[in-house]
């Protein structure tokens, strides 16, 4: 397996490259970058976990998710998902996921704490009495689409999770460096930390498709 991308590999090979990227994906490519690089200065994975997750931000979000009625983010997240694996001819998404970083994506999808539907019972929202059936379930689900190496399937089911875990720290729902919830944020910070290089490189060897229009480009 390749070794871990870095910001500095990325910068570089952007450096290199970027005269040909359109002037949307060049702006993309350039942001998701940056956010990487902030993200690897940080000591702690509170910080590392969000400033990997602007970097997401940068590389997937469109116009639409800033709509007054946005399109649904589960489904631009599995449309970015889709493009990305089936640009990725040599499996780089995959073997990412299962030779890098298979013990944080399984801690990770084996941990209530991250798994919408308990929070929801936990706050009293009615019809989620059944959360424990539904983690099962969904734990289920997780080890067919392993089995069958449905890599768009996993990063659906990863990011649902890694998604409850952006809400609990971006909207307040957690204390920074907290000995609770450590292992959801060490593990999340570790699989962002991996994945996003990955998935900013393959950008980059597909300049010419169309990732979306940023909804907030430079204006002088």
């Amino acid at each position: 397996m390749k070794a871990t991308i870095t910001h500095a590999n990325l910068k570089e090979r952007q450096r290199s490259i970027r005269d040909g990227f359109p002037e949307t994906m060049a702006l993309r490519v350039h942001r998701a970058i940056s956010w990487i690089a902030r993200a690897e200065q940080c000591d702690d994975a509170d910080g590392g976990f969000i400033f990997y997750w602007i970097a997401f931000n940068a590389a997937y979000a469109k116009e639409a998710d800033f709509q007054e009625i946005p399109a649904g983010e589960r489904t631009t997240f599995n449309n970015y998902f889709e493009r990305l694996v089936e640009l990725d001819t040599d499996n780089r998404i995959y073997n990412a996921i299962w030779t890098g970083f298979a013990g944080p994506i399984r801690m990770l999808m084996q941990n209530k704490h991250v798994f919408n539907p308990f929070w929801l019972h936990q706050n009293g929202m009615p019809g989620n009495d059944d959360w424990e059936e539904r983690f099962v379930s969904s734990a289920r689900v997780f080890a067919h689409a392993v089995q069958s190496r449905d890599t768009v399937k996993i990063l659906g089911l990863v990011f649902d999770r890694l998604y409850v875990l952006r809400n609990q720290l971006v909207h307040g729902g957690a204390t920074w460096n907290s000995g609770v919830n450590r292992g959801q944020v060490q593990d999340g910070a570790a699989i962002l930390a991996f994945l996003m290089p990955v998935f900013v490189d393959i950008m980059m060897d597909n300049p010419g498709e169309d990732w979306g229009q940023p909804f907030y480009p430079v204006v002088g």
